[in-house]
């Protein structure tokens, strides 16, 4: 009981939570002695499971950037210039207008592009919006830049969409951005183009910026397309922030990227750019020769990748939504169009002896060797967040394990 109120602790403290952090703690509630393997659907790394792998395009690049033997040394702060050039190249192909490398500047993953965005802009009583279910770095960097959080909700029943009247009640002179996540982490969802331009006019009329984290995009599998709200950088402002992490299924390798989708110029203003650039000089980027396989590897890999990771999204999103309809205690309120997670509410009325998703999720691993996400870590309490980024037998086990749990703990009536 000490220990679990321990991770409790841990868990309800938001400027502190890392989905790492809290799933570390559930890995080591796993009792080791029942001799199941660990089936881990808690976390967004599908290059754990072998039917998730990136492009022989991909590795060659990197090989061939490393035995050219001219990049073992620094890199410019804000990225070779090679790699900005393409990054710019690769994002102007869904856009009305065309970005340049002085746009672009290369992170170390798309985590160290937020921290960038919120430290740019800090102020002394700033306040950001940030979604509900969302990401909690978010929180955990504006903490640490001592900015408010203010949280508005994202509409289960309409798609997981924006409360776009939330927004307009929570925004004051105070406000300085409003995060959107497209296509969705925690909640899969994908948002129409109709649906972006309205977030774009109201943050347009609330004089406030949009963060558009794009980590997932183009990996939708719904009748929805990814529509990058940079398309809207003409009516508002937009700092879009992406990776090769998701998409070309390489998370370790750290390349990401912060960019100015803004073809009005505030950005481009003198100070600004010195000011970007001055923060880049004190942070340490991706490696030199991963940098340097960019270019090769947005210019060559082939469409028939993407489609085929696509394919297998949609493929174990829908043994997913089956297996939890399988599940009285669960209900997945919207069908998945994107990324590679979904959120499951729990109905604690059907089940005894478990007191809220954080005990559910800590039994759950403990008895099952089971890992998914406590809803409340990324701000939903009783709501669960799977991974479905996993081969179709794993997930087929979990799921399976999941819902004995859930039998056994269910009320009988």
């Amino acid at each position: 009981m000490e220990s679990r109120n321990a991770n409790r602790h841990e868990v309800e403290t938001p400027s502190r939570i890392t989905i790492k952090g809290i799933l570390s703690l559930l890995m080591e509630s796993v009792d080791a002695d029942k001799g199941k393997r660990v089936v881990s659907l808690g976390m967004g790394d599908p290059s754990a499971y072998t039917c998730f792998r990136t492009t022989r395009v991909a590795e060659d690049a990197v090989v061939d950037a490393l035995q050219s033997q001219k990049f073992n040394g620094y890199s410019p702060t804000v990225g070779l210039p090679q790699t900005r050039r393409a990054i710019a190249e690769y994002l102007s192909c869904d856009l009305p207008y065309k970005l340049s490398s002085d746009d672009v500047f290369v992170t170390s993953g798309c985590t160290q592009a937020i921290d960038v965005a919120l430290a740019m802009l800090a102020r002394p009583g700033a306040n950001v919006l940030i979604p509900k279910p969302g990401f909690p770095i978010y929180e955990l960097c504006a903490a640490f830049r001592h900015i408010e959080v203010r949280h508005y909700d994202l509409l289960p029943n309409k798609g997981w969409e924006v409360d776009v009247d939330a927004i307009q009640a929570l925004a004051d002179q105070n406000t300085v951005a409003m995060v959107i996540i497209n296509p969705g982490n925690p909640c899969g969802n994908v948002y129409t183009d109709q649906h972006l331009k309205e977030i774009a006019e109201t943050a347009e009329k609330l004089n406030i910026l949009v963060i558009a984290d794009e980590v997932y995009g183009h990996l939708a599998f719904g009748d929805t397309p990814f529509v990058p709200m940079g398309r809207y950088g003409t009516i508002v402002p937009v700092l879009t922030l992406g990776s090769l992490s998701k998409r070309w299924i390489v998370p370790g390798w750290r390349l990401g990227w912060f960019v100015t989708s803004d073809p009005c110029g505030m950005f481009r203003k003198p100070k600004v750019v010195e000011r970007i650039k001055k923060y880049f000089d004190i942070l340490g980027g991706p490696s030199t020769f991963i940098q340097a396989a960019v270019p090769q590897i947005l210019e060559r890999t082939d469409e028939v990748f993407f489609r085929e990771n696509v394919n297998m999204l949609r493929q174990t999103a829908d043994i997913c939504c089956s297996r939890i309809g399988e599940i009285p205690c669960l209900t997945c309120p919207d069908k998945p169009k994107g990324s590679m997670a979904m959120m499951v509410k729990l109905n604690l009325s059907l089940l005894k002896d478990i007191s809220d998703d954080i005990d559910f999720c800590f039994k759950l691993a403990k008895e099952e060797s089971v890992i998914i996400l406590p809803g409340l870590a990324v701000g939903l309490k009783d709501w669960v967040r799977i991974t479905f980024a996993a081969d179709p037998s794993s997930l087929e086990e979990g799921l399976g394990r999941i819902k004995s749990f859930c039998q056994r703990y269910a009320k009988q009536v």
